[in-house]
């Protein structure tokens, strides 16, 4: 590189974008992902040791797998290269090749091939490196926001030790926020800007995990607000809002907000209204509600105020709390609309939830044994002690049914489940109604 080029280099790296300066250099200026990146763990004790052998880093975007790309590159001692699987062809893949060689063969000098988006190159691009990373000229480190068992060749899988990167929690990118606000050096620390706690959480929840987006965002407003009189550049929740596009809504997840909106949506499912429904939940979900608390609390209404009315209820509500996990969001606000809209909209009953209230106080009242025929025979000597004797096997009998004692002698001919007359729960009422 000569003079020229290292002076645009420099130039570059100063206008290139705050997410970009702020990348940091050691794995201790690493945030987040401590589930591989603890100092216990193999990823962090291989990329310290200098020992990395070939990684498959995936997860959604601004979760640092290039970030981690680069830590490597500054920590290893091996020659370090970057394509990017969108733009890189075969020519270049095969002059990395020819250098990696080179440097082994002459220098004893081992290279890492960092791979962007290596979902992207097709099967005979992936199958052309495969010999080079099965004898050790490369060391392969892909990264992708793709699930690689689907879209990288299970030969190279095979060679790979796969790490999940997962979205960074609001307090990491709170922590990156405030980092960028006070690096003078690599972030904005020479503008004099501050940000609230309410404007960086507000930042850190529309992110949606994805650093790059809070730290664009934060850039955006220090760069575009005028400095205040006392000549600090004060970014308020009001600019944040502004700086991602976002209308701000107050919505402390903590606080009354929180509760009120959530109980809305919950009388509004309770009361048979899937409009008022639908629109506290895209309130939730605008604020950044978690989603698989949402989910949770449906499960529970699904339960409560619908039960045997419609039994189908909760178990589209359990596959919707499984769903949303897997898909994430934005998808996600469709399968809970879905799931939000057939609970408002299923007849309702609070039987089953009256039911166990009123067994519960029964059992705190008394001390009742289980009648001697419904007690286990298996054990020995339970026969002899008249355990299982006179139960009647109601398959044995005609409609699979036969009257007999279940509950015991002390509140024989109470009633704790009282089916309603609302859905398939009429149904229930008219059969048990017909054995009596």
């Amino acid at each position: 590189m000569d003079l020229f080029e290292y002076a645009a280099s420099r130039q570059k790296e100063q206008e290139s974008p705050l997410a970009s300066r702020l990348r940091p250099a050691t794995l201790d200026e690493v945030v987040g992902q401590r589930h591989i990146l603890g100092k216990d763990k193999l990823l962090y004790r291989a990329i310290k040791a200098d020992k990395l052998s070939s990684v498959i880093f995936y997860g959604p975007p601004g979760t640092g797998k290039t970030t981690l790309a680069k830590v490597i590159a500054h920590t290893t001692s091996a020659s370090f290269t970057q394509l990017n699987a969108t733009s890189a062809g075969k020519k270049d893949m095969e002059a990395v090749v020819d250098e990696a060689k080179e440097k082994l063969g002459m220098y004893g000098k081992r290279t890492i091939l960092f791979i962007d988006e290596i979902h992207r190159f097709n099967k005979g691009q992936q199958d052309y490196l495969l010999p080079f990373v099965e004898d050790g000229t490369l060391i392969l480190v892909g990264a992708t926001t793709e699930n690689p068992y689907f879209e990288v060749n299970s030969a190279l899988l095979s060679r790979s030790i796969i790490f999940e990167l997962k979205p960074l929690s609001k307090e990491d990118i709170v922590a990156l926020l405030k980092r960028a606000l006070t690096d003078e050096k690599k972030g904005m620390g020479a503008f004099k800007a501050e940000a609230g706690e309410e404007a960086l959480d507000f930042l850190a929840d529309m992110a949606g995990g994805d650093a790059r987006n809070a730290l664009n965002a934060l850039e955006l407003g220090i760069l575009t607000t005028p400095r205040s009189e006392d000549g600090l550049i004060h970014i308020t929740l009001d600019v944040a809002g502004e700086c991602i596009q976002k209308r701000v809504i107050r919505y402390d997840k903590e606080g009354d907000n929180h509760y009120d909106t959530i109980s809305a949506f919950i009388k509004s499912m309770r009361g048979s209204d899937p409009d008022a429904a639908v629109y506290y939940l895209a309130r939730m979900l605008y604020a950044g509600e978690d989603i698989k608390f949402i989910a949770r609390r449906m499960m529970i209404l699904a339960s409560e105020d619908i039960g045997n009315a419609d039994p189908n209820a909760l178990i589209l509500a359990a596959s919707c709390a499984q769903a949303v996990e897997r898909v994430g969001l934005p998808e996600s606000q469709i399968i809970l609309a879905q799931t939000a809209a057939y609970l408002a909209s299923a007849p309702k009953s609070n039987a089953a939830v009256n039911a166990i209230f009123a067994a519960m106080d029964s059992v705190k009242e008394t001390a009742a044994a289980v009648p001697p025929h419904l007690q286990d025979a298996h054990y020995g000597g339970h026969t002899a002690l008249g355990c299982g004797v006179g139960y009647l096997y109601p398959h044995d009998f005609p409609g699979h049914y036969v009257r007999q004692q279940y509950l015991p002698s002390e509140i024989q001919g109470k009633q704790f489940y009282v089916p309603s007359d609302n859905g398939y729960e009429k149904q229930i009422k008219a059969y048990l109604e017909s054995l009596k």
